[in-house]
């Protein structure tokens, strides 16, 4: 029996949020998904994540969450990270931040689907020890009963998460990439069995720029005085990419790109949280 994993792109604000809680019981029906992993650092107003919100992605059926660059954004989240076993930190962050280094769900048919995550070295604002070596340390502690294993690239650079999805083919079920908000049309099987797509997109408002208020951005961009740049609420959609495992092998068999239209919100519903 194939495993069916469903990775979830970069979670925008209420937008983000509201595609997901629409549309992931008619995809979990539709092709029969065990697991499903987000990432959720953009869920909070854009950056960061709450408690509250972390709880909401449980209900709305997430069994595993990654974040990013702005992991430690909301401070009120380091007990979350700490004591909840499916949330992961970027592995090459200093070891004494809060968060675990890889998390593992056993889904209904008792596949165990294990998640880490890097962050990418180009172009960040932060400054993570190389995603490679720590990976490989990582990868090397695992337990050995798992049947998937999922890294998210969180990442600016192509080359990078390119050269990452390489490094890792044939060690992992799945790599994929998320930070730059736009979706690649590159998701493939590489050639030792892992499935690859350099950036799943993101899952919010798409009538933005990456999610904020077009206004706020193109005005600051064409001006170069600055404004706060609100999450934007129009044409909501979830993007990712579905994948299918061989538990046996670990391997991936299939992986489909999915960008999904969500309804749009009420006129009011303006991310505050």
């Amino acid at each position: 029996m194939a495993l069916n994993i469903l990775c979830i792109g970069d979670v925008v604000g209420r937008p983000g949020r509201h595609a997901i809680s629409q549309l992931l019981p008619r995809l979990v029906d539709q092709y029969g998904i065990q697991c499903v992993i987000a990432n959720v650092e953009n869920a909070a107003a854009g950056s960061g994540l709450t408690p509250p919100l972390y709880e909401k992605f449980v209900r709305y059926g997430v069994h595993l969450m990654s974040l990013g660059d702005h992991i430690y954004k909301r401070r009120e989240i380091y007990p979350t990270l700490e004591k909840n076993h499916n949330i992961v930190k970027p592995v090459n962050l200093p070891p004494a931040g809060p968060g675990r280094n890889y998390a593992i769900y056993q889904t209904a048919q008792g596949h165990r689907v294990a998640l880490a995550s890097v962050l990418g070295q180009l172009f960040m604002n932060v400054r993570p020890d190389s995603p490679f070596n720590t990976l490989d340390q990582v990868l090397g502690g695992l337990p050995r009963d798992l049947h998937a294993i999922v890294v998210d690239v969180h990442a600016e650079a192509t080359s990078e998460k390119v050269a990452l999805g390489w490094h890792l083919d044939g060690r992992v079920s799945c790599v994929f990439g998320t930070h730059t908000h736009i979706q690649t049309a590159d998701e493939q099987i590489l050639p030792q069995g892992t499935a690859y797509i350099t950036d799943l997109g993101m899952t919010g408002p798409y009538d933005s720029v990456l999610g904020r208020r077009r206004d706020r951005v193109v005005e600051t961009m064409r001006t170069g005085i600055p404004s706060h740049f609100d999450v934007a609420t129009g044409w909501p959609r979830l993007c990712g990419v579905l994948v299918e495992i061989d538990p046996e092998t670990h391997l991936a068999r299939k992986i489909t790109r999915l960008s999904l239209a969500a309804d749009e919100l009420p006129p009011d519903s303006a991310d505050m949280d």
